[in-house]
């Protein structure tokens, strides 16, 4: 009987043990204390210089995947659809409105667990749903893909640079020679765009956002937003340190469809010369400051814009109207005195110059096949030697024109009119031009002598020389 009795009590001793020490593992341990601590910490903290620790120091920085970031669409939030306060996600690139409780960066964050964004307005980045500022130097790269900038210094190497860069996804490419995509139908518009951001004072003029951050113009708040936008196009056509071997032109084309009030689309084709000709007069009207030049004297015109300095040529039109052939020799003399049939010269400037091209022959060749004719590009230039006379018919008369060059840009843009349209569709001529990409000494004297007057009185003093470069509206450098 004691037996049984002394493990009775040695049993209730050990669960008496046992209860005692499950007691006191639940207390709180000092660990538990720090984690508590810990977890108070967790809020803003900040060091002697008023910065928060947590800004140099975000645990969520591997979270960001740089082949997602795209910022050539225009900056809008991808739920509200608003312009206002902007962030980019780094990690899924998309756009949301806001950093606050009640935004949607914030519900993006916390329902999808992306914590770094990037304010597109300010090029900061901050982590959410913590709120707070990251301060990394290796996110610079992200910054310089938003908004790439360029130092006197590299401008100015940007013509003897030949040297080929690589891109974030490993492809390689050639500064200022990257793709445009094609979003629907702006392909006639890619190919301007292309050829514009080869001239290189227009070039180096957009490369410095300076020239026209703070501009005064004349014109509407709308034109501004044109020329901010074809600078960004620019700088990012130029940028060495792409994450991508393309870039997409929408931002600057959401700004010609407001500009032109629809004119020009991205989702229909358009006619590629007529587009070169709104872009540059309208690149030129917002650029055109109100400021007279200080030159004394009562003739003080206004500044010449970059885009007038280096595409803009002046020449003289020689017309007369050509009497009916039905009339007689009487009435030829009674209206020969009229002013309408006198002759008449008018100046006028010029972004480019219209080649006409021979009409393709009708019949086939011996092989059944159609002729494709050629001709040489002094051949086409004969138009404008101010000479050559042309009848231009209209449908009620019919007029003979003569064209003279006085003045020549630096840079020359040809056009070939190949899109000729008849009644019922349009045609496209097929001649081939043949032009040499460098003139020798000889063959440019002989051109010019015949082509451009040299001696005469009229644009002796202006006549084209070496440094002048030829451009077709396809891109391509004649």
């Amino acid at each position: 009987m004691l037996p049984s009795v002394l493990l009775k009590r040695r049993s209730e001793k050990r669960h008496g043990k046992e209860k005692r020490q499950k007691k006191e593992d639940e207390r709180p341990q000092p660990e538990d204390e720090d984690d508590e601590v810990l977890e108070i910490k967790q809020g803003p903290v900040f060091n002697a210089n008023g910065e928060d620790v947590r800004s140099r120091s975000c645990p969520y920085l591997d979270t960001i995947s740089r082949n997602m970031l795209d910022f050539d669409f225009e900056k809008l939030c991808s739920v509200s659809l608003s312009h206002l306060n902007v962030y980019a996600c780094l990690v899924c690139g998309k756009y949301f409105q806001g950093r606050g409780t009640s935004t949607h960066a914030y519900t993006h964050s916390v329902s999808e667990g992306h914590h770094v964004f990037l304010n597109l307005e300010t090029h900061r980045f901050y982590c959410l749903p913590d709120d707070y500022e990251i301060i990394d130097g290796s996110l610079e790269d992200i910054t310089y893909l938003l908004n790439p900038t360029f130092t006197s210094a590299e401008i100015s190497s940007l013509d003897t640079n030949n040297r080929m860069v690589r891109a974030y996804n490993g492809l390689t490419y050639y500064q200022g020679v990257v793709g445009l995509n094609n979003i629907k139908a702006n392909d006639y518009c890619n190919v301007i765009l292309q050829m514009l951001a080869h001239v290189s004072p227009l070039r180096d003029y957009f490369l410095n956002a300076a020239n026209y951050r703070g501009m005064s113009t004349t014109s509407s708040d709308q034109m501004h937003l044109l020329v901010q936008r074809f600078g960004e196009l620019i700088r990012k056509l130029w940028n060495p340190r792409n994450f991508k071997t393309h870039v997409s032109p929408h931002e600057f084309l959401q700004a010609v469809v407001l500009c032109s009030r629809k004119r020009f689309q991205f989702t229909e084709q358009g006619d590629a010369v007529e587009f070169l000709s709104w872009l540059l007069n309208a690149l030129d009207l917002a650029l055109h400051r109100k400021r007279l030049s200080t030159k004394p004297g009562p003739k003080a015109t206004p500044e010449r814009t970059v885009v007038s300095r280096a595409l803009r040529g002046t020449m003289r039109i020689h017309s007369r109207k050509i009497m009916p052939v039905n009339m007689s020799e009487e009435e030829k003399a009674t209206l020969a005195d009229n002013p309408e049939y006198m002759p008449s010269t008018v100046e006028t400037k010029f972004f480019y110059l219209t080649c006409d091209l021979p009409p393709p022959p009708l019949y086939l060749d011996e092989y059944k096949e159609s002729i494709i004719p050629q001709v040489s590009l002094s051949t086409l230039l004969a138009k404008f030697n101010g000479t050559t006379e042309k009848e231009y018919k209209t449908h009620r008369d019919s007029v003979m024109r003569r064209f003279e060059l006085r003045r020549l840009p630096p840079y020359l843009i040809l056009y070939m009119k190949r899109i000729v349209k008849n009644i019922f569709t349009l045609e496209k001529n097929p001649t081939i031009v043949n032009f040499p990409i460098t003139l020798p000494n000889s063959l440019y004297e002989a051109d010019r002598e015949e082509y451009f007057h040299v001696g005469k009185k009229s644009n002796h003093s202006q006549l084209p020389h070496k440094k002048h470069r030829f451009w077709g509206t396809s891109g391509s450098r004649m």
